[in-house]
């Protein structure tokens, strides 16, 4: 007994001695040109770089981080899957104060665990800009293999700001730079008009797999990065983050398998496969052997198949990894439109409805009996040690839906922005249990900040624990937490454009102690939920013609919007319809509104002004017709039928327009930059035109 008691003493001693062992970073996020793809564009980096300087601690470690604000405008750095007092988790408003410009903020907080993270800023859209980097913590008995930290991520030339603005407007300029347009032209080619016919009457836009185009992948701030140090017979720990704002990436290994050993920093048993696909802000630890001494590729691809980005790991000749071949996104169209009649019960990654679109996965008649490729999925992970929790715990069950509305890019849960919920109450002491359905057409990489939650896939006792969970299209999960801590903890998607758009929650600890950075009013709490909100978007076009000029604008956020239309022509005169108005359904095919028009017109050779108020309600009908029903303050009624942006071939555009007032109109559109068309139309009251459109 007494050796025990010196040696839990000694052992106390020295866990006392190692925490005092406090690790300084000083970070200062600032402005910085780039050039990624030929052109030089404004970033945002962290001591001059991109990514950010990597962190290391080892666990029992206190980390003592000054971060320097010179940027002109509020910022932020959260520790991603680190366990740590509310107050630094840094994100601004619900727990931690922001970081002024010009000014700087101390985060300080004990290591108390070990593995693969990162840090980003919650501030805005700032993380796109450049604002992220590792954050590596290593064990007390770190086994002694030779290790490299990948950071994977996406880099635009556009502002993130511009990039909301073209998905809120459903602009189809990304789909151009990726050709993947998806027009009826090209649905005739493929033998899929009767499949895009299908998919515009049930309202659904052209299937992608993600967003944005993007002009550069990069894995360590770099389009290719090396590390030659490694030989033949090496074994090397990778560790893998995404670190993108809004792309997942295929991965795999020229050498051969991947060895999978933990994610999202905690270990799992090994499970080897040929590639896998790493969810947004997730992480993996995975083991490769370098064969000879040559150099062989890790390979990134995105999940739309557009770029790729690539670490090369030993030196000598290069031996790529597999190239993977373009979407069949036509496939994919088929199999959306079916969705709906299947009720197959899909979760955990195990059914991937997007396999319809990987050549890879379809046998090769040339290579009979050659096996797919083993692709990760969460089913295959496995604690090395039980992660449940005792069963004498309250049990609190909720269920959630991913839901969301690509037309006006809104992303919600429970049909519900962040900007219009409320505080998720739970009680410290509590297993949380959630089951999560994702009733929309994009993937969703939901994180929980400050707790891992275990994955209930199958492994029982054993499932693996995660803070990241990538929930693909019509798939259910669920997941548990243990309610171990106090006050307020966001729970989001981690594509940035889904979170901003309000695909986020909080959970609240019941009877929690006041935050002493960021007290919990209610004007703080109305401030942070209300981002989406505030977040508007415009767009306006001014079309030049031979027959007249012809211009529309508007200004929206998730739910209302004002917006004017206007015609002339120097004979004929000028007309214009002003409108304010709301979406009043959870599909937001249907808006009212109230406005007024100004005319100018000539009467018996006289020109006379006029001008009137209108109400009405426009309705999106199948086929993206929308029905304007409204009625002036003269008590005439009008009814129009409009349908936009029929996508002819790839950058080929019809528009048509009828209304009651025996008004019709037929144009089309070439168009030659993100910004500029060449354009034609016939309005029977003024004609045959031709001319240039300008976009915004």
């Amino acid at each position: 007994m007494k050796l025990i008691l010196a040696a839990i003493i000694v052992a106390a001693v020295s866990c006392f001695a190692h925490a005092q062992n406090v690790v300084r970073y000083d970070l200062t996020i600032d402005h910085k040109m780039v050039n990624y793809s030929g052109k030089k564009v404004h970033a945002v980096a962290v001591n001059g770089q991109i990514p950010g300087p990597t962190l290391e601690f080892t666990e029992g470690d206190i980390a003592e981080i000054h971060v320097k604000n010179n940027l002109h405008e509020l910022s932020s750095v959260h520790w991603h899957g680190i366990l740590l007092p509310n107050e630094q988790d840094g994100v601004p408003f619900l727990t931690t104060t922001p970081i002024q410009p010009m000014g700087t903020h101390v985060f300080r907080f004990p290591i108390k665990q070990s593995g693969t993270y990162w840090y980003h800023s919650h501030s805005n859209l700032q993380e796109q800009k450049g604002l992220y980097g590792a954050l590596i913590i290593k064990k007390h008995d770190e086994p002694p293999m030779p290790s490299y930290t990948v950071l994977f991520s996406d880099w635009t030339d556009e502002h993130p700001h511009e990039v909301m603005r073209m998905l809120k407007n459903a602009n189809d300029w990304f789909a151009i730079k990726k050709d993947a347009v998806q027009s009826y032209g090209e649905a005739l080619k493929a033998g899929a008009f009767k499949a895009k016919f299908r998919q515009e009457w049930q309202r659904m836009n052209a299937m992608d797999v993600s967003d944005v185009y993007y002009d550069a992948f990069l894995a360590n701030g770099k389009k290719e990065d090396s590390a030659p140090q490694f030989k033949a017979g090496d074994k090397v720990r990778l560790r893998i983050i995404n670190g993108s704002a809004s792309t997942y990436f295929w991965v795999q290994f020229a050498a051969g398998q991947l060895s999978v050993v933990a994610t999202d920093g905690i270990d799992v048993v090994p499970v080897n496969v040929d590639r896998m696909i790493i969810g947004i802000a997730e992480t993996y630890d995975v083991i490769v052997t370098i064969p000879e001494d040559k150099s062989f590729e890790l390979r990134a691809t995105a999940e739309d198949r557009t770029k790729a980005t690539s670490v090369w790991l030993g030196s000598g000749e290069k031996i790529a990894a597999p190239v993977l071949p373009k979407l069949k996104l036509f496939e994919g169209m088929k199999m959306m439109n079916d969705m709906g009649k299947h009720k197959m019960e899909m979760s955990y990654q195990q059914m991937d409805m997007n396999e319809v679109m990987f050549p890879e996965v379809v046998p090769d008649p040339a290579k009979p009996g050659e096996l797919p490729p083993v692709t990760l999925n969460y089913a295959m992970l496995k604690s090395p040690v039980k992660t449940d929790f005792a069963p004498e715990k309250p049990l609190r069950e909720m269920k959630f839906r991913l839901t969301g509305n690509m037309n006006r890019y809104m992303w919600s849960m429970d049909d519900k922005p962040l900007s219009r919920s409320d505080k998720i109450l739970i009680k410290k002491g509590e297993t949380v249990r959630i089951t999560i359905y994702n009733d929309t057409m994009m993937r969703h990489p939901m994180h929980l900040h400050g707790h891992f939650f275990r994955v209930l896939n199958g492994q029982g006792e054993y499932s693996p624990l995660k803070n990241v969970l990538d929930i693909l299209p019509m798939e259910t999960d669920v997941i548990e937490f243990d309610a171990n801590e106090e006050k307020d903890w966001f729970f989001h998607c981690h594509v940035l454009y889904h979170m901003m758009a309000g695909m986020g929650r909080v959970f609240s600890y019941a009877d929690s102690p006041p935050n002493t950075q960021v007290p919990p009013t209610k004007k703080n709490w109305n401030y942070f939920r209300s981002e989406d909100a505030r977040m508007l978007h415009s767009k306006f076009e001014l079309s030049a013609q031979s027959n007249g000029l012809f211009g529309h604008g508007q200004i929206a956020n998730n739910y209302y919007f004002a917006g004017t239309q206007f015609h002339f022509n120097p004979k004929y005169g000028f007309e214009s319809e002003t409108k304010f108005g709301r979406y009043v359904d959870k599909q937001q095919f249907l808006n009212v509104y109230a406005g007024f028009e100004l005319n100018r017109e000539k009467q018996n050779g006289r020109w006379e002004n006029e001008g009137f108020g209108t109400f009405g309600f426009e309705y999106t009908l199948p086929m993206f017709v929308k029905a304007d029903a409204r009625v002036n303050t003269n008590g005439r009624f009008r009814l129009q039928l409009a349908r936009e942006d029929i996508a002819i071939s790839r950058r080929i555009r019809l528009d048509a327009m009828w209304n009651t007032d025996k008004e019709y109109q037929v144009g089309m559109r070439y168009i030659l930059a993100k910004r500029w068309q060449l354009s034609g139309n016939y309005y029977n009251e003024y004609g045959f035109g031709g001319g240039v459109t300008y976009s915004y």
